[in-house]
């Protein structure tokens, strides 16, 4: 990890005065990262998912995304926060909560919901670079094997710059693309087509809609990989762990408002300025977004820009998934060297290395291979991040006594049955 968050003292620079109640560069810095981890293909795919059922099913899930994204993210963060050592990441602090056996199966859980996503970045950046030198720039294309690998140590070698080099970066990346994916939204509005509010409301095929996109929006929004690192950094700057939770989450609700504000108006833009035919075209041929929008205008400007927003959004989430791909691997190894060798303590520098050299060498192998991981990260991601991320902190709320505070069963309740919905559409869908 980054100098990071276990490392950070809080003494870097705007971080004077309270540290809760002001507002400064780093807490800045952190909702970008967050806002980066979420902002990652599944942006652009969720406009076709989302509006293929029509305007009124898009309005009813733009209503409910905000407290689904804030509600899910905060508990995770909160029962992150819980752990005995202030040090502690989300896999030693599920081992504190619910014991060694539990703390196993669900650390597993938490790798599977994050290592393939960051493979199939590795793969995504690769392939996106190589388009844009190759279309764009119209110049000999570079030795795959190579350039994949430069691609992959560019991108850890700034996570181990520190933390303040991290955000930095997170920066440089957010800004053009909530900058871009503002710009095209409202490029599109003299395109609207406003006669889709004219259509009756089918109250069986709105449901239908909420029902199936209810995955791909959890997908969409989610920025858990961060979160374990993000509570981390804070719980070592702001000892008072109910002052640290009033700290992360202020900074939490301030990066949804940016998430709904950039991604719904991007939905709601692109929806309106396609036809149904479009929606269905997109759907049948799996594409994202952009491509529709550049084959139906023939505009060149989307043939340079999509590939500018692919990159932005790949690397911005890179961070936070990376740091949550070596918190899983990590716990996984400490789980198995603590079974083998109880007595003897875990070498925590070999540790951090090997995970480092884990990561590097399979996100080369799969950018260099070009594996086809979509259905992997379809198959293992969706409903092991919905049961993370949207079951398990309440469950810890109403299983562990140290969590009583946080329990608010009216909020808690809609919380736990929007990932039972979420798994269930998902398993239907596949299995029908």
């Amino acid at each position: 990890m980054p100098e990071s968050s276990a490392e950070f003292d809080g003494r870097r620079a705007g971080d004077s005065g309270n540290p809760v109640s002001n507002w400064t560069a780093r807490d800045t810095g952190w909702m970008l990262n967050l806002f980066g981890t979420a902002i990652g293909a599944g942006i652009l795919y969720l406009p076709i998912s989302a509006g293929v059922g029509g305007i009124w099913p898009l309005i009813i899930l733009s209503m409910l995304a905000g407290p689904m994204v804030w509600l899910a993210h905060r508990n995770l963060v909160r029962f992150c926060l819980s752990g005995k050592d202030p040090a502690a990441n989300i896999t030693s602090t599920v081992r504190d909560h619910f014991g060694e056996k539990a703390g196993q199966v669900l650390t597993f859980a938490y790798f599977l919901s994050i290592y393939p996503i960051i493979l199939l970045y590795g793969i995504g950046i690769t392939n996106v670079v190589l388009s844009f030198i190759e279309h764009q720039l119209h110049m000999e294309i570079p030795s795959r094997l190579w350039l994949c690998l430069s691609l992959v140590v560019l991108l850890v070698a700034v996570m181990h710059a520190g933390e303040t080099w991290m955000l930095r970066a997170v920066k440089l990346l957010c800004y053009p693309l909530v900058a871009v994916l503002l710009g095209i939204s409202l490029y599109l509005v003299p395109q609207w087509n406003l006669s889709a509010f004219d259509q009756p409301v089918d109250f069986h095929g709105v449901c239908v809609t909420l029902f199936l996109t209810t995955p791909l929006l959890i997908f969409s929004f989610n920025h858990s990989p961060a979160c374990s690192a993000f509570a981390q950094a804070y719980r070592v700057q702001i000892k008072d762990e109910e002052a640290c939770a009033r700290k992360t989450a202020q900074i939490l609700k301030r990066n949804t408002q940016l998430l709904l504000v950039v991604i719904l108006l991007f939905v709601f833009s692109s929806v309106l300025s396609l036809s149904a035919e479009d929606m269905a075209q997109a759907k049948t041929e799996n594409l994202p977004i952009l491509s529709i929008l550049a084959n139906r205008s023939g505009n060149p400007f989307f043939s340079i820009i999509a590939p500018c927003i692919a990159f932005l959004a790949i690397a911005s989430s890179w961070f936070g998934v990376y740091l949550g791909t070596l918190e899983g691997i990590q716990g996984l190894v400490v789980q198995q060297w603590v079974k083998k060798w109880p007595d003897k303590p875990v070498h925590t520098t070999g540790l951090k290395r090997f995970s480092v050299i884990f990561v590097v060498l399979t996100c080369w192998i799969a950018g260099y291979a070009n594996w086809s991981v979509i259905g992997m990260v379809e198959m293992v991601v969706v409903p092991v991040l919905a049961t993370i991320l949207y079951l398990m902190p309440v469950y810890g709320f109403y299983r562990v006594e140290r969590l009583k505070h946080f329990r608010q069963p009216l909020l808690d309740g809609f919380t736990v049955l929007v990932g039972l919905i979420a798994i269930t559409a998902f398993l239907l869908d596949k299995i029908f």
